[in-house]
């Protein structure tokens, strides 16, 4: 960026108007925008608040204050390819670890462990399936072979999964 600036000031007069446009385009392009560097700001930022927060689970609207829309959707896109994030569905995410088996970024948790995090932080109130709570209390011997939450009265259409697991929702309403 530097030479850039530099070499615009080596133009001749009578190019001193594409001078001046050249440096205003500039000075836009880096602090207005974003540029480059600007992202690269946005993503360590990122990178550093995701780091020191307790939290696995994250949604794309509590990065909001990071950026524009446009800047964030770079930044969690690099994120995810560094390893750092895995997307569990359409603005959900959660930290990401390198797998012991393969090397790929798999989440930090189990998604049974993530799934009513998420819906939790998404104001819905979450309980173990009728099979789990059958099979806890003495009543079956049979375990659900998936992952199900139970919503309450609540229906849901939010897909959540990783890799071939997804969460399946039963619900109570009339």
């Amino acid at each position: 960026m530097e030479l850039g600036l530099l070499a615009a000031y080596t133009v001749t007069i009578h190019d001193h108007a594409f001078c001046y446009n050249f440096l205003l385009s500039q000075w836009f392009r880096l602090f207005l925008v974003g540029g480059e560097e600007g992202e690269m700001v946005t993503e360590e930022r990122l990178k550093r608040a995701i780091a020191l927060r307790k939290d696995d689970v994250f949604l794309r609207s509590e990065f909001a204050r990071f950026g524009s829309s446009a800047q964030l959707s770079r930044a969690i896109r690099r994120l995810i390819a560094e390893g750092v994030l895995v997307k569990l569905g359409l603005g959900v995410f959660a930290k990401a670890k390198p797998s012991a088996l393969s090397g790929k970024p798999i989440p930090v948790q189990p998604l049974e462990v993530l799934a009513p995090l998420v819906l939790q932080k998404l104001g819905v109130k979450v309980k173990p399936s009728q099979a789990v709570r059958d099979y806890n209390s003495g009543a079956s011997q049979q375990l659900a072979a998936g992952i199900v939450l139970d919503t309450g009265r609540r229906r849901i259409t939010r897909k959540l999964g990783f890799g071939k697991q997804t969460v399946a929702y039963e619900n109570h309403h009339a």
